[in-house]
């Protein structure tokens, strides 16, 4: 069975061969090891599955620590560093992130977010969750703080915060599959398993190439070895959380063909699509609470929607319903002036390094600002508001 949200097959087929019919059964994979663990606590208290997991991933290693089996493999299995594994270029691909600073964190928020939701399948789980509105700051400040993680230097050792939050990202997305699966609302046929492998990469590729597609339009200048390297950061980062192998490009010209391959085969952005669209784009004036803070977020609203219509192009913002507004000025004279910046920073290795650091120091205070000072936790969710 192929889902009915896997569309335009021959053209498809016409210009990637049988890449369309091998791609097609990822549609219909989960997560084997991640799904064991959240079988295996069920009926325990979440509470203490997840506060078990936190002490494993405290540890320095799992031996000698008392664990369920099916968490002590997905443990001892995420712990094995495959040999393609680079660490310098993992690093090297982290400082690319930071030194992007709030230019990254305006693509992460207004390119990668919302070119996430276009896909008519790929957007199911997150309608699901409910509370569009309200939880759309909550998701935003959650993932800018996965995103700095991973990208933070030796994030994603063993014991680095990059590490522990993926594998509890990887676990949150286990227990949204298996509480969707069993929901008679969810349509298989339709829109295949939830937060399955092929949506699995896609989003990957969202952090990834559609990120790196986002800086370099904003005026960022990215090397070719240092655009690799930002690929192998989130080749690894993608093994962790779970995407099979065939899944991960091993370069930027490997995500361009997978990405192009999904694109090819996807609908076109339905209702949800806007709905996300339009929860994140008016969550600032929403949330706002006093009339100087209203102003604020309307600013934030017509600033955000003039990049991503920027980004985007105007044919998919209109297919989104982001409205059409001079603000798309921003887009192009802050491009302008990045583009000048950049010559600065390529004649210096201090002023190199100083876009790093002060990039790091963007991203600190936009997670802490995303949060409200809370912590972000990643924990399994109890219920889903629209499963039922």
């Amino acid at each position: 069975m192929i889902p009915t949200r896997y569309q335009n097959l021959e053209e498809a087929r016409a210009r990637f061969g049988d890449r369309v019919d091998r791609l097609a059964p990822f549609l219909l994979r989960g997560d084997p090891l991640a799904d064991a663990v959240i079988e295996e606590m069920e009926g325990a208290p979440a509470s203490r599955g997840f506060s078990l997991l936190d002490k494993a991933l405290r540890a320095p290693e799992t031996r000698g620590l008392e664990l369920p089996p099916a968490m002590r493999a997905l443990l001892e299995w995420s712990s094995h560093v495959p040999a393609w594994v680079d660490w310098d270029a993992v690093q090297r691909g982290g400082e690319l992130l930071l030194r992007s600073g709030a230019l990254g964190g305006a693509v992460l928020g207004t390119y990668s977010l919302v070119l996430g939701y276009t896909s008519p399948g790929g957007n199911k789980p997150l309608v699901f969750s409910g509370q569009l509105v309200e939880r759309a700051p909550r998701r935003l400040g959650e993932t800018s703080r996965f995103v700095q993680a991973t990208a933070q230097p030796g994030g994603l050792l063993r014991t680095g915060e990059g590490f522990a939050i993926t594998l509890k990202v990887r676990l949150m997305h286990a227990k949204v599959r298996q509480m969707l699966s069993r929901s008679p609302k969810w349509d298989t046929a339709a829109w295949g398993l939830p937060v399955n492998q092929h949506d699995m990469a896609g989003t990957s590729l969202l952090f990834s190439l559609v990120f790196l597609e986002g800086i370099r339009a904003f005026g960022l200048e990215v090397d070719r070895d240092e655009a690799e390297c930002f690929m192998h950061l989130w080749r690894y980062s993608g093994h962790l959380i779970g995407v099979d192998p065939e899944l991960l490009p091993t370069s930027e010209f490997d995500a361009w063909n997978l990405g192009n391959l999904i694109r090819a085969t996807e609908g076109r952005p339905d209702d949800d699509s806007r709905a996300l669209t339009h929860a994140l784009f008016e969550s600032p004036i929403q949330q706002a609470r006093t009339p100087e803070e209203k102003r604020l977020g309307a600013f934030r609203r017509n600033i955000g929607m003039g990049f991503s219509r920027g980004l985007l192009g105007d044919d998919l913002a209109d297919e989104l319903g982001i409205e059409r507004t001079p603000f798309v000025a921003a887009f192009h004279a802050l491009r302008a002036v990045t583009r000048v910046a950049e010559q600065a920073r390529k004649r210096s290795l201090a002023a190199h390094r100083k876009a790093i650091s002060s990039g790091a120091r963007y991203w600190d205070m936009v997670v802490q600002e995303g949060l409200g000072g809370a912590p972000a936790h990643f924990a399994p969710p109890e219920r889903l508001s629209r499963a039922a």
